[in-house]
């Protein structure tokens, strides 16, 4: 057994806490675990075995001469086997219970230097779940994909989780191995290629990542420390210990972590999951201190980060100085909820709070949250925070994400629960809203491909997860029967996982390459119409009314004096309900402009197009005959002299 360089001497120049980083003349490690009498590090599985030397603050490193790229390794703790593997590995090329292997991340050949990040405003996001997006469910099967992405006009890509995780195929939720891209899609080399491609063709790549716990198959750290964990349970298991008694490793990790993927990837920010659900009473906030360190890791980069929390805390998005944890914006649960009820009509479990009315998704289009702190009868307390003063582009909005696709009973896409014209009409509500759209892979051609929920695990903890995941489709009436409970989808059946992948061929049938012109036609109308590509930032006024309980107005007023600005008004209406004509006083915000020169509306847009599946729309009538409003449709009105 060989004996570590000395901890003063080894600790100099390291990128991070925790980990396996190639230095001069080997590798150095270093790991946490102030509980262990002994720590080594074990090489050329067992054979060779080198002794790490204890720091004062609980970790244990050492330089191991020889080592280097490509070496495999684990970690052997008081003499004890079986052997473990790293929890910040770089790389677990057989799975998280497997030995990690040494990656030379400086070693790729970059060629983004003029890459200079994502703003918040103007970005159409787009996420995937690399398994599933393209038939090889690789970084390699993804690339050959995103030209198509390109020419849709998306800006961003959201990858879902792709740290370690267990089994054959998963949602990439129950990772254990943070700092490893999953074996299952490639190489850590063929992740950065991947943002290589995605920032060379002028778009960015956020990343979803997990820090309110651990998957419980593959997770090791409690057995190099309990004091990873906290007291509290969260409703997937142990929480992290970021504010209790020895907390400041599991603080490291997470931060590091997350720098990690900005600096080692250059993914341009990060998506944090749940964090509703990341508990920490402690100053600065783990979530703020995630943001903070990121962004300085970016350097000149601008990052976006986002998160999902399920209590609408619009501090979050608030900046440090008034108390806030400087993120950049939120998912919007809100608006999903009420727009699903609009279409399907359903109005179970969470989706009870919701009418699908024009004023409810109006309220979003003005104010981001609806529920700012009022109660909830679902859950049967308040519910949100004040959204005071945050921009709208701060509120990403959608129709369909990978869960509530998966919510659905069969693992439904929205436009098959709907009527095609309202499905349009939602559509064309989303992608020109005042918020920021997120649209789910294969939404844009309307793919056949269900996305079900889907895990491999053991079989007891494959039990487990099928028996949490009837309990939790329970709350759906009809789901809870024993005939629904057959029915549901087994989230380990291989057939399951199968099924979610996009079948791409069809984006060339008729009904699909309608919706895939529509979606092309609506985000080019949001990047280049004047108004609508600026109201997100400044400069434009909105004011919204509802005409009807299923038919609502959206009008940009572009600020400034009346001669120079009236003629890029606009005015989108959203009708989901049946025709409606109005007679020769017709609602304010449906008045001519304000310039007498655009004395009438013209058709800019019409989700009725016959090139979308549509029956067409004509012409908006003038004051004088009063005015008909098409019904399941969403129409973009702009001044007739307008150019």
């Amino acid at each position: 057994m060989k004996t570590s360089q000395s901890p003063q001497k080894r600790t100099r120049g390291r990128r991070r806490a925790q980990g396996a980083e190639l230095t001069e003349g080997g590798v150095d490690f270093r790991i946490w675990a102030p509980d262990h009498r002994r720590v080594e590090v074990v090489l050329d599985e067992g054979r060779e075995l080198h002794a790490l030397a204890r720091e004062e603050d609980g970790h244990w490193g050492g330089l191991v001469k020889g080592a280097g790229a490509g070496t495999r390794y684990r970690y052997r703790l008081d003499g004890d086997l079986p052997d473990l593997p790293d929890p910040a590995a770089r790389f677990l090329p057989e799975g998280p219970h497997g030995p990690a292997e040494v990656i030379d991340a400086a070693h790729f050949v970059w060629s983004d230097a003029a890459w200079t990040g994502l703003p918040l405003h103007g970005q159409i996001i787009y996420e995937l779940h690399v398994g599933t997006f393209s038939e090889e469910g690789t970084w390699a099967g993804a690339i050959d994909k995103l030209a198509g992405l390109k020419e849709l006009g998306v800006t961003v890509i959201e990858m879902m989780p792709v740290a370690e995780f267990p089994g054959r195929f998963g949602w990439g939720y129950d990772g254990v191995g943070w700092f490893a891209p999953t074996h299952l899609y490639g190489r850590p080399d063929d992740l950065r290629r991947f943002v290589d491609h995605v920032h060379g063709l002028g778009m960015g790549v956020i990343l979803d990542v997990v820090y309110n716990h651990l998957g419980p198959d593959g997770n090791y750290l409690d057995r190099f420390a309990p004091a990873y964990f906290g007291e509290q349970n969260n409703e997937w298991g142990r929480s992290l210990n970021f504010d209790g008694a020895r907390c400041q490793a599991m603080r490291r990790l997470t931060i590091d972590n997350a720098v990690s993927w900005i600096e080692e990837y250059h993914f341009d920010g990060l998506r944090l999951d749940a964090t509703q659900s990341i508990f920490d009473k402690s100053t600065p906030h783990i979530v703020a201190e995630i943001g903070r360190e990121a962004r300085d890791a970016a350097g000149g980069r601008r990052l976006l980060i986002t998160a999902e929390n399920e209590v609408q805390d619009s501090n979050l998005l608030r900046s440090p100085e008034l108390g806030g944890h400087g993120l950049d914006a939120l998912w919007n649960d809100d608006f999903h909820h009420s727009a699903l009820v609009a279409l399907s009509g359903r109005r179970q479990a969470y989706y009870s709070d919701y009418r699908g009315t024009a004023s409810e998704w109006l309220g979003v289009a003005k104010h981001g949250f609806l529920f700012q702190g009022q109660r909830s009868a679902w859950q049967s307390k308040r519910r949100g925070h004040s959204t005071r003063g945050l921009p709208m582009a701060a509120f990403i909005a959608f129709i369909e994400n990978h869960d509530q696709v998966a919510n659905s009973f069969w693992g439904e896409r929205v436009w098959q629960q709907s009527s095609p014209g309202c499905h349009r009409a939602m559509t064309g509500l989303l992608l020109l809203g005042p918020w920021t759209p997120l649209l789910f892979q294969g939404q844009e051609w309307s793919s056949s491909a269900p996305f079900h929920y889907f895990a491999d695990h053991k079989p007891d903890l494959a039990r487990q997860v099928r028996a949490g995941r009837v309990e939790f489709m329970s709350q759906f009436p009809g789901s809870a029967t024993a005939q629904g409970r057959n029915l549901l989808k087994d989230p380990g059946a291989p057939e399951v996982f199968a099924a979610s992948k996009l079948n791409w061929k069809e984006r060339s049938q008729e009904s699909h390459a309608r919706a895939l012109l529509l979606h092309r036609e609506l985000i080019a109308l949001r990047h280049d119409d004047p108004t609508l590509g600026a109201h997100a930032a400044t400069g434009v006024s909105l004011e919204v009314t509802a005409l009807t309980e299923s038919c609502g107005v959206l009008r940009y007023f572009v600020d400034g004096p009346v001669s120079s600005v009236a003629a890029r008004d606009r005015l989108l209406i959203v009708n989901l309900g049946p025709d409606i004509t109005l007679g020769c006083r017709p609602e304010p915000l449906l008045a001519p402009p304000r310039d007498p020169v655009h004395a009438c509306w013209r058709t800019l847009w019409s989700s009725e197009d016959p090139r979308y599946g549509g029956s067409g729309s004509g012409e908006p009538e003038s004051e004088e005959h009063g005015w008909t409003i098409p019904g399941c449709a969403t129409i973009l009105l702009g001044p007739l002299a307008s150019v």
